[in-house]
């Protein structure tokens, strides 16, 4: 099953056929609560972004009252094998494996304020101390704490690859805030493991900068990601080959901690089904069913049918997700899929500049596997591989069941799509005939001129229809000016704003104001990283910071992120920027 044809509005993974949907429930929430639209200063958008809730006498001041536990992970069995060596691991979930503490000083280069008091309850005056460093870089373990090293396998550019597991990163346990909710805390870039394979167990400056932004960046963008809370750097050395042409040169280590409701993933359910550990494949199905789909009745028979469909649903909707904000994830292997479908692991991901359905964020994908626009289209891929995996434990009339859900997904993936792109261009009320080829029209024209994808969404935000009438109002509207060099743009805006007046009701400032909350002005774009982390590098992490503050708020015009073009026409520079697996 494939989705995709000639046009440049399915090229983006949507379905031109109508394909009979299973039974799944479908969201038709717009998540658009981001605030309200105002240019603020940069004194106003801190104390914007950070005034949180005064009593913060709640918040911990003591690491060492901070607890987790993991007695919930340590009810499977463990790996019988004691030592961090690589090895065949079998007829387990996890291995116990402590962390390799980083060597020399270590500094806290960069920390998420939300995270640290909004979700583990702690003052964030705690990240000043000497203990912060060492129990968020894994030098000391917290209370409760008992750490694990995942088991999973994967199919990698589309090949199974066997084993793989973390082979970088140590699960320090489940932290439940005061909320009730639940948080698992994962160090990334801790030391080796029995899964490291040839690596060396470490993260280097320039990755970790990269995820620790990206994902704090996806949760304001309104996307399901694992969180970010610090960086942790050292003057340990790392030696990597970045872009595999044979130059090693010597990087820093760094740590992350970073967070999710759970870090089970397609891959932890298939190297279970391949060794043919049925029994061990059932215990996880049925703790992650009762952990995080409770609304699934674990007496069901048909439990693992309706997992599956939920699975399948929520996929295509996080999918969707990514391309309304131009987002190339750069390694959709099933062990970076996870089966709560929230975006994990970030590596070598990329948001779309120039609007190009071919738009591969990763050098060492050099068929083009996981361009932005074959996103889609890999879900489906994964989807069918987890299928694979649940097939020895249902039954028959099941797995015919389960085919059905999977021939649903393009549906599904594209009704989400179609609703996403219709808010970006406020397409409001009852669908109209003209709608889908008002978006597909419009996604051509820039494909053709090479507009800029996150720019000329906003500028459509912030130009009024009198200026996206007659163009020459709007000069400063770069993206806008591109796309408007095409011989067709006359025809396709014309359609728009007779679409547009067609609605009635309110004014023109009332649909800036909605398309505004809907397109951000700013997102990561890699130059803006790379910028980043060539100061870093330099241990000036003053841009890593400014990143971090700008991407809080992606949807409000601030000062300095102005100032430093981050909404301008990338620089020249950036266009010969390559990002690779290497970290």
């Amino acid at each position: 099953m494939v989705i995709y044809s000639a046009s440049s509005y399915v090229l983006l993974g949507v379905a031109n056929v109508i394909i009979m949907s299973a039974c799944m429930d479908y969201c038709d929430t717009i998540e658009s609560c981001h605030g309200h639209d105002d240019t603020m200063s940069d004194r106003q958008h801190y104390i914007h972004a950070f005034n949180f809730n005064k009593s913060v006498e709640k918040h911990l001041h003591d690491l060492d009252h901070f607890k987790l536990s993991c007695k919930k992970l340590l009810a499977f069995p463990l790996d019988q094998v004691d030592g961090i060596f690589v090895r065949s691991v079998k007829n387990c979930i996890f291995s116990e494996s402590d962390p390799t503490p980083l060597k020399g000083p270590l500094r806290l280069v960069a920390v998420s304020k939300e995270v640290i008091e909004g979700m583990l309850d702690l003052d964030v005056a705690v990240s000043k101390s000497e203990d912060f460093l060492n129990y968020f870089s894994g030098g000391r373990l917290f209370p409760g704490s008992s750490p694990l090293t995942h088991r999973y396998g994967g199919h990698q550019f589309g090949y199974w690859a066997g084993q793989l597991g973390d082979g970088r990163a140590h699960l320090l346990g489940e932290y439940t805030s005061r909320k009730g909710e639940r948080w698992e805390l994962q160090l990334k870039g801790s030391g080796k493991t029995p899964y490291s394979r040839s690596g060396d167990g470490r993260a280097v400056v320039r990755s970790s900068v990269r995820e620790f932004l990206c994902s704090e960046a996806m949760h304001f963008l309104g996307v399901p990601t694992s969180r970010a809370a610090s960086i942790i750097v050292s003057e340990e050395a790392v030696w990597r080959d970045q872009f595999y042409n044979g130059k090693v040169k010597k990087e820093r280590g760094a740590v992350v901690l970073r967070l999710a409701t759970s870090w089970f993933r397609i891959g932890s359910l298939e190297v279970l089904a391949k060794a043919e550990e049925l029994d061990l494949l059932r215990k996880l199905l049925d703790f992650v069913i009762q952990e995080h789909f409770p609304s699934i009745d674990s007496n069901d028979p048909g439990k693992y049918l309706i997992f599956y469909s939920r699975v399948v649903n929520e996929t295509a909707h996080l999918i969707a997700q990514w391309m309304s904000i131009g987002f190339a994830h750069g390694v959709c292997n099933t062990d970076n899929f996870s089966l709560l479908s929230i975006t994990i692991d970030y590596g070598p991901f990329g948001f779309m500049e120039a609007y190009n359905p071919n738009f591969v964020p990763n050098t060492s994908d050099e068929e083009g596997r996981y361009s932005i626009g074959a996103q889609a289209n890999v879900g489906l891929f994964n989807l069918e591989k987890l299928l694979e995996a649940l097939t020895p434990v249902l039954t028959i009339e099941q797995r015919q069941g389960a085919g059905l859900v999977l021939k649903g997904y393009p549906r599904i993936y594209q009704m989400r799509f179609h609703k996403l792109f219709k808010a970006k261009l406020d397409l409001l009320g009852e669908e109209e005939e003209e709608d889908e080829y008002l978006i597909a029209f419009l996604l051509k024209l820039m494909e053709d001129t090479g507009a800029d994808f996150t720019m000329t969404f906003r500028q459509l935000s912030e130009a009024s229809m009198q200026q996206l009438h007659n163009m020459s109002n709007i000069q400063v509207m770069w993206a806008l000016q591109n796309l408007a060099s095409h011989k067709m743009y006359p025809e396709w805006v014309s359609m728009y704003l007779h679409r547009l007046k067609r609605q009635g009701g309110d004014s023109d400032e009332e649909r800036q104001h909605r398309m505004k909350r809907i397109n951000p002005r700013y997102v990561l774009r890699n130059w803006m990283a790379e910028s980043a982390i060539r100061k870093a590098e330099g241990n000036d992490f003053s841009e890593v910071e400014l990143l971090q503050r700008t991407l809080v708020q992606p949807y409000l015009t601030q000062d300095a992120a102005e100032e430093a073009g981050y909404a301008a026409q990338p620089p020249w520079w950036a266009q010969g920027l390559n990002v690779s697996c290497s970290s």
